[in-house]
């Protein structure tokens, strides 16, 4: 028996069942596009909670009251902008996040799985999004917008380069 599976072992596999190459950089933007995932989905979780009025009240009076020496000025333009935002539109921005949640799911789990749709799916989706995150850089920059856009132009620009590999036919 021992006999037999060493002769097993050494044979070479057929092609078309040989395991298809796995590049990590996949493995990685699909943990990237899940944690983006779990982000969003925890934003829509407290967008809809903060949807009731006395939700939205107690996060407005807990931010009022909070003891932040270094970012008083920061938490006041929170209290700004959530007063002048309102209950009522916490649905929408709920339904937005749980959009992108759906889409950045997709991209995390068709590549974590290596589906050549989901590379070209993210290529897409990402660079999709490059025009907007240009134009916030360059009108408002911030290093934390310059990574985000150099980090997706890297994304898809590996993607490419892996999704225009030729693959063995099936």
């Amino acid at each position: 028996m021992s006999t037999m599976s060493s002769i097993e072992n050494t044979l070479p596999l057929p092609p078309d069942s040989a395991p298809l190459q796995r590049h990590p950089g996949l493995r990685v933007i699909a943990i990237y596009e899940v944690i983006k995932t779990v982000c969003l989905v925890l934003v829509a979780m407290a967008a809809f909670h903060l949807d009731h009025q006395q939700n939205f009240e107690h996060l407005v009076h807990w931010l009022e009251h909070l003891s932040l020496a270094d970012s008083n000025g920061l938490r006041w333009k929170l209290v700004g902008v959530l007063v002048a935002f309102g209950p009522s539109k916490f649905v929408a921005v709920g339904a937005v996040a749980l959009g992108y949640a759906l889409l950045f799911g997709i991209e995390g789990v068709g590549l974590w799985l290596g589906k050549h749709w989901a590379e070209w799916f993210t290529v897409i989706a990402t660079g999709s999004l490059i025009p907007l995150e240009l134009y916030e850089t360059l009108h408002g920059f911030g290093w934390l917008k310059l990574a985000t856009l150099v980090g997706n132009v890297a994304i898809i620009v590996y993607l490419v380069r892996i999704a225009l590999q030729p693959r063995p036919n099936h």
